[in-house]
């Protein structure tokens, strides 16, 4: 042992005093710790395998490629040992001395935006409503300078922090109240600018301030990325640390407002680890409102035969999930459905529920994955499905809204995709968008 101090010792005496030869020796000895070897992502049918799983994909049998090597991660110096630490630690690995916040804050992942005025210009901006930000004073009465966010050249309303928009009807003299539930597949990529897209991300939330939000493809890595967002303090998680580390892609559910329950139930047909995810929450004490999400079996056709489709697969657990959630008065459920209308037939809604965008929408097509609108997606094969949607049996609320989000590029931000062109390969030079997949923010109101 180089230190034979106690937690306590490092406490009381931050910054010791570490000599040259030390320091290398504990270097050396970080520099040869075994490196932990993640899931991995098959190229063909993007299924998620398991570390465990190296020789071929678990569902098209195609052989692992090789990984990209990364680009270096953001590190900060240690001002006790000069150790350079990864961004995500808070404290020094060597000496366990806490790190400066000015070395924090200078990682975009961690910025708050609605703190920080000298945000990255090159993400998020668009994500805000677009005014010309000059240095005088807002000439709108009702919205103050502690009310704003600044990205760039640009200026926006900062979303509130307040579970739930409470109106008072002047006519009746009865409470109304309005709730955002957010549904995403953030996409499990973590070799295509996770972190920038994550960020993007937490612009949107911090943006359109949802009380309850349902997310899919979640990684550890992109599960660490919005613990450490400024945004995630005011939510409660349905996952714990412990569980995210344990998983390789999983759903989680957060909540602003009062939750009674979190629970979970595997569907027992998948073959891929998909499960029914439920939160119940109390709405303004009297009400309670069931939100559930999931990520249903994926199509994953694959040669020789191309036909894992797991329709069938799909449609039971559709089938399962409502049988589940019908008997609550006030039930959303939302997610990455896969489902395909041609393929799987009309989603099995018993009376009384609906599809919140056939319902209000029902001239737009709401393709939440498109090949064509998602120029990220555009050296892939063609597909426009709407994968990800919104359905509800709702006795004490009704829907008012429901619109798709993340649907602009990141400003500035792109990647080089190979693709095969007949006989030669061609480099395309794509936008990034958040995800793969677009956001659905749907809106209730009490009736």
């Amino acid at each position: 042992m180089i230190f034979a101090k106690t937690p306590l010792q490092f406490l009381l005496n931050p910054r010791p005093r570490i000599s040259k030869t030390s320091h290398l020796l504990l270097l050396q000895q970080h520099l040869l710790k075994p490196i932990k070897i993640m899931s991995w992502s098959c190229k063909k049918c993007t299924f998620l395998n398991s570390p465990s799983q190296n020789a071929a994909c678990k569902i098209c049998l195609s052989p692992p490629s090789p990984s990209p090597s990364p680009s270096s991660p953001p590190k900060w110096p240690c001002k006790a040992c000069t150790f350079l630490n990864l961004y995500k630690k808070s404290n020094c690995e060597i000496c366990g001395t806490r790190a400066p916040v000015s070395s924090l804050s200078s990682f975009e992942d961690l910025k708050d935006t609605s703190l920080d005025g000298e945000a990255d210009s090159s993400v998020g901006s668009v994500f805000l409503p677009l005014k010309p930000c000059s240095k005088r004073k807002i000439m709108d009465p009702n919205v103050g300078n502690e009310d704003c966010v600044e990205l760039s050249s640009f200026r926006g309303i900062k979303a509130s922090n307040k579970a739930v928009v409470v109106k008072n009807d002047s006519n009746s003299g009865a409470v109304k109240i309005s709730l955002k539930i957010l549904s995403y597949n953030v996409w499990f990529r973590e070799d295509l600018e996770v972190h920038k897209r994550m960020k993007a991300i937490g612009d949107l939330i911090q943006l359109h301030s949802p009380d309850l939000m349902c997310f899919q493809e979640v990684t550890p890595i992109i599960y660490d990325i919005f613990r450490r967002s400024n945004w995630w303090k005011v939510y409660r998680c349905s996952v714990s640390d412990d569980m995210a580390d344990s998983r390789g892609y999983f759903c989680i559910q957060l909540s602003k407002l009062p939750v009674k329950s979190f629970s979970r139930k595997p569907f027992e047909n998948s073959i891929m680890g998909r499960e029914l995810c439920m939160t119940e929450v109390e709405v303004l004490g009297d009400k309670t409102l069931v939100v559930a999400t999931s990520h249903l079996e994926s199509p994953c056709p694959a040669p020789p035969k191309w036909d894992q489709m797991f329709s069938k697969e799909r449609v039971e657990q559709a089938k399962e999930a409502i049988s589940i959630l019908q008997n609550n008065p006030n039930v959303i459920f939302g997610g990455d459905m896969n489902w395909d209308d041609k393929l799987d037939g009309q989603f099995p809604l018993p009376d009384g529920w609906m599809d919140a965008w056939k319902e209000l929408r029902p001239a737009e097509d709401g393709w939440t994955y498109d090949t064509k609108s998602n120029q990220m997606l555009s050296g892939n094969r063609a597909l426009r499905k709407r994968l990800d949607r919104f359905v509800c049996n709702l006795h004490d609320f009704k829907v008012s809204g429901v619109e798709m989000i993340g649907i602009e590029a990141i400003p500035g931000l792109s990647y080089i995709k190979e693709k095969n062109m007949r006989k030669e390969k061609k480099l395309l030079d794509l936008p990034v968008l958040p995800s793969d997949h677009y956001g659905l923010l749907l809106t209730i109101s009490s009736r």
